[in-house]
């Protein structure tokens, strides 16, 4: 089959002879892909940043498709179901599933205390493929795919296995109340999304930090937020304070994660020598940004290793930290509802449709962030719409 295929950092490749998934276990399906994405997450695992992350790996956490073969135990799914795949691997067993923390499960990343199980995310993820690909093996089919209804856009389908709930319990863990200012540091897809969904807990001000003007635009308009470029200003914290009357943002969230701009030291040391676990310069912004007792909630991503974080001024600042790695199947059925009510649409922040036998291209344009790109969506070439 068709599958991009990882040969190193900044080296991809679609490679047309990558072996067909099998059933592994009774519990799994095999799903043939409809949509995948290429995730700001996966540019991690392409510029080298993830620990274990294996030359012939297939990227892509992020799909939809077709249910073709069910092993002998699954009974929720038949083989002709369109299924929304969560990124998240979980049993729907253990003592995390059953407090709805799929990120954390137990059992699909036995390896790990510190990471649950992911498609295509490394090996510290549980060494999965991914859904950048034409078919794919879903663990644990029972538990994470949920139906697309007849009604629902392709489109929309796919941002609603990552990009939509991401955003949303991003805005959710920042315990958003009436009126809230929100400073949100990242306008990628997650950034924009949490953007839009911090409205729907009843911010009043909500206000995105990043590098990019074509990004910031995309984002006033999609998300009706104030979008300021942090290279226009002397100081983001200062800024922040100064326009929240010296107190601070209610809540500040950081979609950025361990590919944050801004700080020549967290650079050096995240990105380039990586002798932590990513550049923490968002983060560092967001815990200086927030309110006395204010919030911080995190859900970019960060390598499973030291970082540097202001821990006293969290201490001397009374400050609530939330990070999680998002728990999908949650939020599932609430996200629905509100892209079929029009209160959520996720399809407009795609900006580009690549064939999957593009895919190293389309790992390029996303990564140098050329031709405005917000969000790649890749089309495997069974697929005619």
């Amino acid at each position: 089959m068709l599958a991009m295929n990882f040969r190193g950092p900044f080296r991809i490749r679609a490679d047309k002879n990558s072996p067909t998934p099998e059933i592994e276990h009774p519990e799994d399906a095999i799903v043939k892909v409809i949509r995948s994405c290429i995730c700001g997450s996966d540019l991690h695992l392409y510029h080298g940043l993830v620990p274990d992350t294996r030359v012939g790996s297939t990227f892509g956490h992020e799909f939809i498709g077709e249910v073709v073969e069910t092993g002998s135990a699954v009974e929720k799914l038949k083989v002709g179901d369109r299924v929304m795949v969560p990124f998240n691997i979980a049993c729907g067993k253990c003592a995390f599933c059953k407090q709805e923390l799929y990120g954390q499960c137990h059992e699909a990343n036995p390896q790990s205390t510190a990471a649950g199980g992911i498609f295509g995310y490394s090996h510290t993820a549980g060494g999965y493929n991914g859904g950048q690909a034409e078919y794919v093996r879903v663990p644990y089919a029972d538990v994470g795919p949920t139906l697309i209804p007849d009604w629902m856009d392709p489109d929309d389908a796919v941002l609603l296995t990552d990009v939509v709930p991401t955003g949303y319990q991003a805005a959710e863990m920042g315990g958003i109340q009436e009126g809230d200012t929100v400073v949100i540091f990242g306008a990628g897809p997650i950034g924009i999304m949490a953007a839009k969904c911090s409205w729907l807990f009843g911010a009043g001000r909500v206000i995105l930090i990043d590098k990019l003007d074509y990004r910031l635009e995309f984002a006033r308009d999609y998300a009706q937020c104030e979008a300021y470029n942090f290279k226009e200003l002397e100081d983001p914290v200062v800024f922040i304070k100064k326009i929240t009357d010296s107190l601070g943002a209610d809540v500040c969230i950081d979609a950025v994660g361990a590919e944050a701009s801004g700080d020549k030291m967290n650079s050096l040391l995240g990105r380039k020598m990586l002798l932590q676990g990513g550049s923490t310069t968002a983060l560092h912004w967001a815990i200086n940004s927030v309110k006395k007792g204010g919030i911080v909630s995190v859900v970019g991503v960060y390598g499973p290793t030291d970082a540097l974080v202001p821990i006293g001024n969290v201490v001397n600042k009374g400050i609530t930290i939330r990070a999680s790695q998002t728990s999908v199947k949650r939020l599932m059925p609430r996200l629905i509802d509100h892209v079929k009510s029009g209160v959520l649409n996720p399809k407009e922040i795609i900006t580009h449709r690549i064939p999957l036998e593009e895919v190293a291209e389309g790992y390029h344009i996303f990564s140098a962030k050329l031709d405005n790109c917000i969000k790649p969506v890749l089309i495997p070439p069974t697929v005619s719409s």
